[in-house]
């Protein structure tokens, strides 16, 4: 493959195959995001995303609109071509039967049977060129892809809705809100790409969240709803027990919970699951969830606070990504803190430009290890 070395037309057309794969968020998870641009002399003739699991990968896609133009084209894929054979067939032979000169591709595949592409079809005479991202910009673009196939481990990304001065509530118990509805919209949008919405129970007291998809088409099976209660306490009326058959919900509670609160919840439609103590004695452990979860088929995980559980998510490194939302507000000295617990010198950098929702504007940020 050769060593990427672009040109300003081929940056252009890798990054529109990035904005591409983007339309996929919400379908195609466990895959990866994946958009697919090809050219032939000088010209788009197709483009194409992933857009949902078991569907036809983008690189399949965007061959078959392009039909017989793809002879000779240059293919601009955001990842890597997989060459094993899944539920779809493997884009490097469709990409070989195609007749493309040459493919440029941004961020490595690093699934062990899938990953590689890039090197059989450079074996088979075709113009390689890539990973042309790094690690950070790859792994930004499909943090939960990557998080899994390269640690074995479910992503982590805590949301929180602050104010300037970095309070989430205007005092202790107290709902508040924070956001306007394009930002609200925003958080629907971002369940929708996840396998599991997370609350501390403290969060479902004071807000009684639902904890489901709405305001967005889901196009995939709904979230799981999952509470941290180490005492399994959380009232049968709480609205996140609402219709079980619509999203699941998961209790985490400690092992020495009382039985009788355990089988309580269970009655009310949950499924319960005690885990370990954390090593400081203060609730769950969270790895144990986070691996719990994962060995339950969940490989993303969203967590929507409180401060304590997402303070804890961060301390303990367990979060790669985080989504800040910033109201134009300030909640004064009485303000609860988004992070009460968070030790000074922890970095993030940024992983996507700042996104602007109403008066609101949204910071997505990864964890800089």
């Amino acid at each position: 493959m050769a060593t990427p070395s672009l040109n300003d037309d081929d940056r252009e057309y890798l990054a529109r195959a990035v904005e591409l794969g983007r339309k996929g968020w919400g379908g195609v998870h466990p895959n990866p995001l994946v958009g697919c641009v090809l050219v032939k002399d000088g010209k788009v003739v197709a483009e194409a995303w992933h857009e949902e699991f078991g569907g036809p990968h983008a690189e399949s896609r965007a061959l078959a609109k392009a039909g017989v133009d793809a002879q000779g084209a240059t293919a601009y894929v955001s990842l890597e071509p997989c060459r094993h054979e899944g539920k779809t067939p493997a884009c490097t032979k469709a990409l070989l039967r195609s007749g493309v000169s040459r493919v440029v591709f941004g961020a490595a595949d690093p699934g062990e049977e899938s990953g590689g592409g890039g090197r059989e079809l450079a074996e088979a005479g075709v113009e390689v060129t890539g990973p042309v991202f790094d690690e950070e910009r790859a792994w930004s673009e499909n943090p939960a892809f990557f998080q899994w196939h390269v640690e074995g481990m479910p992503l982590v990304a805590v949301k929180l809705a602050t104010s300037l001065d970095g309070g989430i509530a205007a005092s202790p118990g107290e709902r508040t809100v924070l956001t306007g509805p394009e930002a609200r919209r925003a958080v629907h949008h971002l369940r929708a790409g996840f396998d599991a919405i997370l609350v501390g129970s403290t969060t479902v007291q004071v807000d009684d969240p639902l904890l489901t998809v709405r305001d967005v088409a889901l196009r995939r099976p709904a979230p799981v709803r999952v509470v941290l209660d180490s005492r399994a306490a959380l009232s049968s009326e709480a609205a996140v027990l609402r219709e079980p058959e619509v999203a699941p919900v998961w209790v985490f509670c400690r092992e020495d919970a009382p039985e009788a609160e355990m089988e309580r919840l269970e009655a009310a439609g949950a499924r319960v699951h005690p885990v370990p103590l954390s090593q400081a004695g203060k609730g769950v452990s969270l790895e144990a969830v986070v691996r719990r979860c994962g060995a339950m088929g969940v490989r993303s995980i969203l967590c929507e606070g409180g401060g304590v559980v997402a303070s804890r998510f961060l301390t303990s490194g367990l979060a790669r990504r985080l989504y800040l939302l910033l109201a134009p507000t300030i909640l004064g000295g009485q303000a609860v803190p988004a992070f009460p617990d968070v030790p000074a010198g922890s970095r993030w950098r940024m992983a996507s430009d700042p996104e602007r929702l109403g008066d609101d504007t949204l910071l997505t940020l990864d964890r800089r290890d």
